[in-house]
């Protein structure tokens, strides 16, 4: 159980379109991360699913039912916010429970939904204090702890790691991919952060301006891009993008040699990603520049390459290697894994 599926969505605030007829099939079971600039809709469309915001035009069905027209409360989905929402006067048993308290549920039922979710959550030395007593993972963790003990059809996270520092970002990323792996639930999750989409996604929807720009597996996006803005979204550092000419099929960078292109299309930019790119003596790579800025960060060390008027290209190298701001390289592409782009954007 937990299988969704949006047909043709859309939703208008006014004469505003926000969504703009989105078609979407989530399995049972799996783990989907809408990831996306601010403004591009990924939490509109979370809403949409929750029932939150209301369906303009289009359907969302869960396990083969149209549920568009159902309130949240009938959907049997459970909601994880950026905001941990808990009630300061209880303490973290009472605030788990209280869903099921109010369904009218049996005390012993409620207990034991309660501690075994406080189990899978790690929780059970926390169940007698109160929220200002507990860290901001920990209240993250009750919050999601109280999603659980619904044992809802899928679970709905929108950007529930923002509030958190870098330390418990990655702490919770560990524990909410635990917890995927242990439920086997459908999980729908939102974020900015594409490193949490990257590392924690079955497959990834990005979105872009209220439309999908691309849906596939971590690697299939990073290995793949289907268009410029996935290819430049899509990892850390993001891809180097180059202009072009093609010269009688004849492709090349300004100033730089030839490519091998083998593509149906003209294409008007090149993309690279940084660890594709080997730092050699000036005049032996396929274009030249002048290290501007060397950052190492112990195992990698990035550099930071001015080439003139194709502007800068981080490369991505060994945290063993010595180079110096001033330097004058060679950069050779590993050609396999160039990425040809036409003047629309998209991959060609």
């Amino acid at each position: 159980m937990g299988a969704i599926e949006l047909k043709e969505v859309e939703k208008w605030f006014g004469d505003v379109q926000v969504i703009k007829g989105i078609d979407l099939a989530i399995e049972e079971g799996e783990f989907i991360i809408f990831v996306g600039p601010s403004g591009c809709g990924k939490s509109t469309l979370l809403r949409m699913i929750a029932g939150l915001e209301e369906t303009s035009r289009g359907k969302v069905f869960l396990d083969g039912a149209d549920i568009t027209a159902e309130p949240p409360a009938k959907r049997g989905l459970a909601m994880v916010f950026q905001s941990y929402a808990l009630y300061p006067h209880m303490n973290v048993r009472d605030n788990m429970g209280f869903g099921l308290k109010t369904a009218g549920r049996p005390k012993d039922e409620i207990e034991r939904m309660v501690n075994d979710a406080a189990h899978a959550l790690r929780l059970e030395e926390y169940l007698d204090r109160r929220p200002k007593d507990l860290s901001g993972g920990q209240r993250q963790r009750v919050a999601i702890g109280r999603a659980i003990v619904r044992d809802p059809t899928a679970f709905l996270f929108d950007e529930p790691l923002s509030n958190l520092d870098a330390a418990l970002r990655v702490e919770m990323r560990y524990e909410i991919a635990k917890l995927s792996q242990t439920l086997n639930s459908t999980m729908i999750y939102v974020t900015h952060d594409q490193v949490e989409a990257m590392t924690l996604a079955d497959r990834i929807v990005v979105l872009q301006a209220g439309r999908i720009e691309q849906v596939g597996t971590p690697k299939e996006l990073y290995d793949a891009p289907a268009n410029l803005f996935v290819a430049q979204f899509i990892g850390s550092p993001k891809m180097n993008i180059l202009p072009v000419q093609d010269k009688g099929g004849e492709i090349s960078i300004e100033g730089g040699k030839a490519l091998p292109a083998e593509v149906n299309a003209s294409p008007s930019h090149v993309g690279i990603r940084p660890e594709a790119i080997t730092p050699v003596a000036a005049g032996a790579g396929h274009i030249d520049g002048t290290i501007e800025i060397v950052e190492y960060l112990g195992a990698d060390t990035f550099l930071v390459i001015d080439c003139a008027s194709l502007g800068q290209i981080t490369v991505r190298t060994s945290g063993d290697a010595s180079f110096k701001p001033g330097e004058t390289i060679g950069l050779s592409f590993t050609e396999s894994k160039l990425h040809y782009f036409d003047t629309g954007g998209q991959a060609v």
